[in-house]
């Protein structure tokens, strides 16, 4: 399927049926953290990225298929609020299914009602929040031209006040960037006006896209949740006690692909024949068990396995 991935194990919303918007990395971001990759399309302009009929067609046979799914989400490439046609594919998303919605953006449209209006089709928005400073906003993020964390944060409460869904603001912290105290103390004042029903704090996990996105220790990251307040939660792994087969094969085929020779995301997922941000998941996983690592060759991540460890597996 080319728009419709998964369900994969999400740390927020277990089991996840992903619907991309956008064509692979076109966003109004370029965020240091990203694991996708660079933005090689940053852009503000909304248009029909894809064709609606054919979103829904996949999702029809991608429901067809009664595996176990928790939560549709429109995420992936990259910033889903940028496809023109959100709104009618949220509403013809309800006439298919009665599965929670979810939508995960970096909220920097929101200051634009129509896009508000849109979203308020869903059960559950998911917008960041990484910084309430213009200048790390720009060092972490690296906004399109002419886009500022005061109109950004300013979208996300006004959209707060209407919507009937829940609200969870993800912060992603990154050491030496945006945990100091006077920074998350302008995140707490901004979180104030917005009131989300959560406040969930990543750090980074998965390989960036730059080195200098580096992760908080595990007490580093209680210490900001203590300064966020109550509802400030830190995102906890994904609890894959029972593997379904499809993983288990998917993360086998990873490991053979990576034995043979070095791949980047890209050679995976288009070997797997799976979406990048499914290919992700699996590589994620497989880097926390230490079976594959990975080296940077130019502006690309060439991932490997690691022959002894895998061995002992066997």
């Amino acid at each position: 399927m080319k728009y419709i991935f998964g369900p994969v194990p999400s740390r927020r919303l277990g089991s996840s049926l992903g619907i991309d918007l956008i064509p692979f990395k076109t966003c109004s971001f370029n965020c240091i953290y990203c694991q996708l990759g660079r933005t090689t399309t940053r852009t503000i302009s909304r248009k029909e990225y894809t064709p609606v009929k054919a979103i829904l067609s996949e999702l029809k046979e991608a429901l067809r298929r009664k595996r176990p799914i928790d939560n549709l989400t429109l995420s992936g490439s990259g910033e889903p609020t940028l496809n023109s046609r959100l709104g009618k594919i949220i509403r013809e998303i309800r006439k298919l299914t009665t599965l929670p919605l979810a939508v995960l953006t970096n909220g920097s449209l929101l200051f634009q009602e129509k896009v508000r209006e849109e979203l308020k089709g869903a059960d559950l928005v998911i917008p960041s929040l990484d910084s309430a400073v213009q200048s790390t906003f720009e060092q972490i993020n690296r906004p399109f031209k002419g886009l500022h964390i005061d109109q950004i944060i300013d979208g996300i409460r006004v959209f707060s006040q209407d919507f009937k869904g829940n609200i969870y603001l993800e912060i992603m912290m990154i050491k030496g960037i945006n945990d100091a105290q006077a920074e998350v103390k302008r995140l707490a004042e901004a979180l104030s006006g917005i009131n989300p029903a959560k406040v969930q704090l990543n750090t980074v996990v998965r390989p960036p896209v730059e080195s200098s996105a580096r992760p908080l220790t595990i007490t580093e990251m209680k210490a900001i949740k203590e300064m966020l307040g109550n509802r400030a939660e830190i995102i906890s792994e994904y609890d894959r006690t029972e593997f379904s087969g499809y993983e288990i094969e998917a993360e086998s085929e990873i490991i053979k692909l990576v034995l043979r020779r070095p791949a980047t995301l890209t050679d995976l997922s288009n070997s797997l024949g799976i979406h990048p941000a499914e290919a992700v998941k699996y590589i994620e996983t497989l880097t926390q068990k230490g079976l594959i690592g990975y080296k940077e060759y130019g502006k690309e991540k060439f991932y490997r396995a690691y022959p002894r460890k895998v061995k002992c597996l066997s």
